[in-house]
């Protein structure tokens, strides 16, 4: 792409990102999110939570579920007819599980959309930097530190998940920092491998050290779930989540513009490296806290952020907003299979999401290399 200056002025204009030759990056199409897709993410976002509360193995009447919560809108006085049992499943298991998937599931989606973003890699996912295993070694600390420290106190648990995951993540970067800045998104995904792989040796041994008690819940923390659900965990996240989401979506714009490459997104003043640095650390401090509570759920950031590129395009001011949307429905749906298929029991909400994205990986792998 070449600029002349004005001969009236002597300035360089700034190019258009349209203005692209046949040698050079694609051209970027910039596009706004249109309402009919926000309507569709919005109505199966509705759909799904309004599933989640009124199925369950308790065997409440939908009906009389549903006038309970429809009740407790202002202004709206219907009687439900449940036992105080039946509003007590309602409001303090059903709820709040309902309300953390939701959490959980935008966040790991919009996270993956931002990864795949940031390193122009379709192949990315939230646990890239070493966040699963941070969090996993942070909280077999705990679990196996449990007969030295007592007993565990309550909230300690995702709070040290969160703590590893950070710590993973900071020495990702510490090993990954690169001068050359086209060689820094390759280098954070080398080192990610790295820190992980360290990361994981080191739960290994812990766990080999460990008795079978602590072994069943370290493995039941990493296959992931919303059993324990409550108020609690959705007031410990749900800053975490809001603010790393404001953030993201700040960025769709810069993500679009960096999708040509950066050198054309520094042409036209974007500074590729500090906004990949920004969208990393907000994507990684969410996700944190999102496998803090809810354990380790993979897939959700392949899943839905390809799903959305396939009908809308390839716009990040488009995937970013709707993967709020669809994974946080996504993930309700994974969740009420988890628990209702095998009903009482219940499928480790990890070993869902691993059904449905394991093909779907293999699918998106496929299609990456034969573009390459």
């Amino acid at each position: 792409m070449t600029l002349t200056a004005d001969p009236r002025t002597g300035n360089r204009p700034a190019p258009a990102l349209l203005d692209f030759d046949d040698t050079g990056p694609p051209p970027l199409q910039p596009t706004r999110l249109p309402a009919v897709h926000v309507l569709v993410g919005a109505g199966f976002l509705l759909v799904a939570a309004t599933v989640s509360i009124l199925v369950g193995p308790a065997g409440l009447p939908a009906g009389a579920v549903l006038a309970e919560v429809v009740g407790r809108i202002p202004l709206v006085h219907l009687h439900s007819g449940l036992s105080a049992t039946g509003v007590v499943v309602v409001w303090q298991f059903r709820m709040p599980r309902m309300v953390l998937g939701c959490l959980v599931g935008a966040m790991l989606a919009i996270a993956g959309a931002s990864y795949q973003g940031a390193f122009s890699n379709p192949l990315a996912d939230p646990y890239l930097l070493g966040v699963a295993s941070g969090a996993g070694l942070g909280a077999t600390l705990v679990v196996v530190g449990a007969p030295f420290i007592g007993q565990i106190p309550s909230g300690l648990l995702p709070v040290a998940a969160f703590a590893g995951a950070v710590l993973a993540v900071a020495a990702t970067f510490a090993l990954g920092r690169s001068r050359a800045s086209e060689r820094s998104a390759a280098s954070l995904l080398l080192a990610g491998v790295a820190v992980a792989a360290f990361f994981t040796a080191v739960q290994t041994f812990l766990l080999q050290q460990s008795s079978p008690g602590q072994l069943t819940t370290v493995y039941s923390w990493i296959l992931g779930g919303l059993a324990t659900a409550g108020w609690s965990q959705v007031e410990l996240v749900l800053p975490y989540v809001g603010v790393a989401t404001l953030v993201l979506l700040a960025c769709r714009r810069l993500l679009d513009v960096m999708s040509v490459g950066d050198e054309e997104a520094a042409s036209v003043g974007v500074r590729a490296q500090r906004v990949r640095i920004v969208v990393i650390v907000a994507a990684t401090l969410g996700t944190a806290a999102a496998v803090s509570v809810s354990g380790l759920i993979g897939f959700v950031g392949i899943i839905v952020p390809h799903t959305i590129r396939l009908l809308a395009g390839p716009s990040y001011r488009r995937i970013l907003p709707l993967s709020v949307l669809f994974g946080a429905g996504f993930l309700v749906l994974a969740d009420l299979l988890a628990r209702t298929v095998l009903s009482p029991a219940e499928i480790p909400l990890g070993v869902v999401t691993a059904f449905l994205g394991a093909p779907f990986f293999l699918v998106v792998l496929r299609q990456a290399r034969r573009v390459g």
